[in-house]
């Protein structure tokens, strides 16, 4: 008599054809996947670009816009829900007010530095000097947001418009304020309390969804880079472009590397080898907002970074946190000094690391950033803004390497605010890439 047990159960299905022809694929890390198909889009943009075809890549890039607007879906819902949950898990007013310093003041701090470094190395490496910029039109560029205005955006005065509207740090101070009531309310806010920690899990769960579509957006949005600009435009301002990429690798591996191996005692290889999902995406995306969906996932699960820090550091950082913009205003800023004959003394030195320092919260959230930082830099130190147009032309190359080291920037923060609070799992920060996605 044959058992029962045995007769019933399920025979394990062997895998298909497709599957069999796609599991070498599907079994690399996502970082892989991201990395290959960054360097597949590459090369065939510029194969495209060559050859004539670059309405090919145009044809390509809905593929990546539709990836980028799914991870844009997620960014509202993400922010709220996240913070709500982290600033209400806290319990205590004072440590709400000590991540808030610290968060602040190492952004700030690495902004003032990165620029810095940018000033430092355009002057050490001249790219203006023999450049002619007389040619240059003018190219419109809104006014930055006065103090004022700052200080009064950020309180919205509707709620569901702000949400509508996606102005990420009116809905950080909301969300601020709901969950600090939250917490203040205490027992009778229990149910609301459960539903947001219910609410955060099924968010991360359709985030870990769309990160699994990451290689293909990647793919799509580097082969239209490539197609577009192709070598040809780049060639003019490569000096600027290889200062601004060489500025940016400085800065992320003695900046951050730096502070997390002598302030934290944390292991840089194994920060950067964590967040490079986030910044290859912030690389292809150029939209640091756009990138904190995979920021905070891998924040949690590549670094270890407790989701009470996580989800009030990164998002803040995502809109304020500007060490690449700020680096890049730097070069930018001597290369039209330069090109225009203008000397610059340490006055203007100061002046322009001040202004670059305090312009990324006066222009955080506002489209088009850069140039409007650019701008607001150039008017500080009386230097023409007739040079903004050529910086424009290459603005999107400069775009990626600076939108990769402000999350950079915002995983490193994460990391050096979680230790500090006792909030970093260690040995999930120890142990190499367990970013999962419900598709791999």
């Amino acid at each position: 008599m044959a058992d029962s047990g045995s007769s019933s159960a399920p025979m394990p299905r062997s895998p298909g054809p497709i599957a069999r022809f796609l599991s070498p694929w599907t079994r690399l890390a996502l970082w892989k996947q991201i990395f290959i198909a960054l360097v597949l889009g590459l090369g065939l943009g510029i194969v495209l670009n060559q050859t004539g075809r670059a309405d090919i890549a145009a044809d390509i890039k809905p593929l990546g816009d539709l990836f980028i607007r799914g991870i844009k879906m997620l960014i509202v819902p993400l922010v709220f829900i996240s913070l709500v949950t982290g600033v209400a898990s806290l319990n205590n007013l004072s440590k709400i007010g000590r991540l808030s310093v610290k968060t602040l003041v190492l952004y700030l701090g690495m902004t003032a530095v990165a620029i810095t470094i940018g000033l430092g190395l355009a002057t050490v490496f001249q790219p203006g000097v023999g450049i002619d910029l007389g040619s240059a039109a003018n190219v419109e560029v809104r006014e930055a947001p006065t103090a004022v205005d700052t200080l009064l955006g950020l309180v919205p005065t509707n709620a569901v418009e702000a949400f509508a509207e996606g102005n990420v740090l009116q809905i950080i101070v909301f969300a601020i304020l709901f969950g600090l009531s939250i917490t203040l309310v205490g027992e009778k806010a229990r149910p609301v309390r459960v539903f947001f920690e219910s609410a955060a899990e099924i968010i991360y769960r359709m985030t870990s969804i769309i990160i699994a579509f990451t290689p293909y957006g990647v793919f799509a949005l580097m082969t239209w880079v490539a197609g577009t600009y192709g070598l040809a435009m780049l060639a003019p301002l490569a000096k600027v472009i290889g200062i601004v990429y060489l500025g940016c690798f400085v800065h992320a591996i003695v900046v951050y590397g730096g502070m997390l191996r002598f302030l934290a005692r944390l292991n840089p290889l194994r920060y950067f080898q964590g967040s490079v999902e986030p910044i290859m995406l912030a690389f292809t995306s150029t939209s640091s907002s756009g990138t904190l969906p995979v920021t905070m996932m891998a924040a949690e699960q590549n670094l270890g970074v407790k989701r009470g820090v996580s989800s009030f550091v990164l998002p803040l950082g995502a809109t304020i946190n500007m060490d690449g913009t700020a680096l890049y205003q730097g070069v930018c800023a001597l290369f039209i000094a330069q090109a225009y004959g203008v000397d610059l003394g340490m006055t203007e030195y100061v002046t322009i690391i001040m202004t670059a320092t305090l312009g990324s919260i006066g222009t955080a959230g506002v489209p088009g950033a850069g140039l409007i930082m650019l701008s607001l830099v150039l008017t500080s130190v009386g230097l023409p803004l007739e040079g903004v147009a050529i910086i424009a032309g290459i603005d999107r190359v400069l775009d990626m390497a600076r939108t990769g080291l402000n999350v950079a920037g915002d995983c490193a923060v994460s990391c050096l605010v979680a230790k500090s609070e006792g909030e970093l799992d260690e040995e999930v920060f120890n142990t190499p890439h367990v970013m999962r996605s419900e598709l791999s």
